[in-house]
């Protein structure tokens, strides 16, 4: 009975061992399932927040590098000089006793004229304030970024600003193309009375386009830029681009508009007269009167037209007259004295054509400063050279 009950208990306790074994194996197998799990769910937070990868820094070039150097300097000077001329600009204002908001640059060249009277001839060297922007010449914006690549898609032309300018006119050429073949189906044609006429303008000047362009460009590229403009005006729509055109011309009647013109005087019996002095060429000098209304007396000394032998002197004195329509219709006194009768005729002509500006249009006046009426002949005769004949001739050369 004994070895009965302890069979029993071995194979219980045998029992309990195997429960417990199993219950810890189950236990640890949990254990490892939620620390996997936690593993798991770390690993996939660490996933979601790990750090991008590296970018690769690029690098900068020494050029690019100095270039935006100088290029802040720059501005930052420009700003300096800006805030240096506002200021110096309300000071004048007040000094003008004028309000600065309304102080224009005219008002301050004036202003400066009257401040700080300069007799120096040449206008470069007197005193003057300009905007800073127009003292300072445009520096070029850069034309790549910091890897390298260009901005302008033209950049490989060397000339990208000129080159973009043509295309762009090329661009206006297409579309007078088109228009012109719309135009040709409805049956219209284009309006004759609208075509552009550049009489008495011209094309802006190589240095001035540079300046614009802030490049520079050969002769072959700027006769090909007028020759490209030429092709535009030509088109009979060309009057539909005017606003482009104009960007690019200039007037020729800016000179003679900024001349000033004398009023004429009334002398005892109630005609209109004009004296101009200081009338030279070469070493003769004289001085013209014209009087209107007359019957086409000419005067020279107290004499007749006769007072010159020569054909070529009288017809120089002649051709303002016949040039202004005015010959028959006044009359000329000259007092002239030294140099020969070119020099003499020559200095007469000149003076004729400066009064004949009080009697005629601005039409007339700049018909003769085109024809070189208005100009003053400047030319002296030529020295002669030591070793020489004369100014230009040389001695007979002998070989024996």
């Amino acid at each position: 009975m004994s070895a009965a009950f302890r069979v029993f208990g071995l194979n219980l306790l045998k029992t309990n061992r195997n429960l417990t074994q199993n219950i810890s194996r189950l236990n640890n197998a949990a254990l490892a399932s939620t620390n996997l799990q936690s593993q798991c769910s770390d690993y996939s937070t660490e996933t979601v927040q790990a750090a991008p990868l590296a970018i690769k820094k690029q690098k900068v070039s020494k050029a690019m590098k100095a270039y935006l150097e100088r290029a802040q300097e720059h501005d930052e000077f420009m700003k300096t000089q800006h805030l240096e001329y506002h200021i110096g600009k309300r000071h004048l204002a007040n000094m003008m006793g004028e309000d600065p908001e309304t102080f224009t640059q005219e008002d301050i060249d004036n202003a400066i004229e009257y401040l700080f009277p300069s007799g120096i001839y040449d206008k470069k060297a007197r005193p003057a304030m300009k905007n800073p922007d127009e003292v300072f010449p445009a520096r070029k914006a850069a034309e790549f970024d910091e890897t390298g690549r260009p901005f302008h898609s033209m950049f490989y032309t060397g000339n990208p600003n000129f080159y973009k300018l043509l295309y762009d006119i090329v661009e206006e050429i297409n579309k007078l193309y088109d228009l012109d073949e719309r135009m040709l189906r409805r049956g219209q044609k284009p309006d004759p009375n609208l075509k552009i006429d550049l009489t008495g303008f011209s094309w802006v000047s190589k240095e001035v386009l540079e300046l614009r362009l802030v490049e520079k460009i050969s002769d072959i590229e700027y006769n090909s830029f007028t020759a490209t403009m030429e092709r535009l005006v030509a088109h009979p729509y060309s009057y539909k681009c005017k606003a482009f055109i104009d960007n690019y011309t200039k007037a020729l009647m800016d000179h003679s508009s900024q001349l000033e013109i004398p009023k004429p005087h009334i002398d005892e019996e109630g005609r209109q007269y004009i004296t101009t002095y200081e009338c030279l060429r070469k070493t003769a000098r004289g001085d013209v009167t014209i009087r209107v209304p007359g019957t086409g007396k000419i005067t020279i000394n107290g004499q007749d037209i006769t007072y010159f032998e020569d054909a070529q002197p009288r017809e120089q004195i002649l051709f303002p007259l016949i040039f202004a329509e005015m010959l028959g219709k006044c009359d000329v006194e000259a007092n002239v004295e030294g140099g020969g009768s070119s020099g003499q005729a020559g200095a007469i002509r000149w003076g004729i054509a400066m009064c004949l500006r009080s009697f005629v249009d601005q039409e007339m006046i700049e018909s003769m400063r085109i024809a070189g009426l208005l100009t003053r002949d400047y030319r002296r005769r030529e020295r002669k050279k030591f070793g020489q004949e004369g100014a230009r001739r040389k001695y007979t050369w002998k070989k024996r």
